[in-house]
């Protein structure tokens, strides 16, 4: 499909999602999977609507590709390694090929900063490594849980995840806390730990990660959340100058229109909660809207 009238770039979650609506509105629509969803690292979702004994990442993502397939979307695999604005659209470049389009949605995402730690994929699978407390905070609760990552980021995490369990710990990554610091007042009032040096290594073992502190201080960890920030995929954004906010989330707004006309971004890449049911309710607005200001076709 060279010309489709939608093009939605990112396979996750938001943009299969756009691609069910946009499909089931009649329109020509393809989407560029780069094969790196984020979702596809959720091991089992229990809270997406719906689905009351779990799901599986790659479960969604491979029902939702069914979906919008089934009525006539298409789904090919590649990078869009630059887009540019036309007088009726778009060109996106795709693995040499030039794919022309009047409406682009990004659904392009993040991509988590990791620690580096053996066996990443398997130990977040198993539920050891985990990345969203709003997602699965639920799942750990009353278990040892520890927060790694820069101090600020990692207290606001830890105080949040106070909800689910009493034995909950901060392993700052840049700076520690003296004993008489203001900041450790909250933590001291919550009950939240905070390691007195920071991280110097991580020992993986059979069903817990050990941290070993720059003091020699080691801590048996059940759940280990990361509070390590994320790098937005807005690249695509900025080549167009589309605004971002400070962080790099690609500004939308009405409709999930960005500042740049006839282009629209829905998911991840967006500031606010980064959640499914977020992702999808965004696709289903952006897709509406792209669909409506479309010439009509009428059957």
């Amino acid at each position: 499909m060279k010309h489709p009238e939608c093009l939605v770039i990112g396979a996750g979650p938001a943009g299969l999602t756009a691609a069910v609506y946009l499909a089931r509105f009649r329109r020509k629509v393809l989407v560029v999977d780069g094969g790196a969803s984020r979702a596809e690292y959720i091991p089992t979702s229990h809270n997406f609507p719906g689905a009351a004994s779990g799901i599986s990442g790659k479960e969604l993502l491979a029902q939702l590709a069914t979906q919008a397939k089934r009525y006539g979307a298409q789904i090919t695999r590649g990078l869009v390694r630059s887009l540019e604005r036309t007088d009726d659209g778009f060109i996106a470049h795709v693995e040499g090929e030039a794919i022309k389009a009047p409406r682009v949605l990004l659904a392009t995402g993040v991509l988590d900063n990791r620690p580096a730690l053996p066996n990443h994929r398997e130990l977040v699978y198993g539920g050891s490594v985990r990345y969203c407390p709003i997602c699965d905070a639920f799942e750990a609760t009353d278990r040892r849980i520890s927060v790694l990552g820069p101090l600020e980021d990692a207290v606001r995490k830890a105080l949040f995840l106070r909800t689910y369990s009493r034995k909950v710990g901060v392993l700052p990554l840049d700076r520690t806390l003296a004993k008489d610091d203001p900041e450790r007042a909250p933590l001291v009032e919550a009950g939240i730990g905070v390691a007195d040096a920071p991280l110097a290594d991580l020992v993986v073992e059979t069903d817990r990660i050990r941290a070993i502190m720059a003091d020699k201080v080691e801590f048996e960890v059940d759940v280990l959340y990361l509070a390590m920030g994320a790098k937005v995929r807005n690249e695509l954004a900025l080549e167009l100058g589309a605004d971002c906010d400070p962080t790099g989330n690609i500004r939308t707004g009405a409709h999930q229109l960005t500042s740049v006309p006839n282009l629209y971004a829905a998911g991840d890449v967006t500031s606010g909660l980064d959640q499914i049911s977020v992702a999808v309710g965004q696709a289903a607005i952006a897709a509406t809207h792209m669909h409506n200001s479309l010439p009509r076709n009428f059957r």
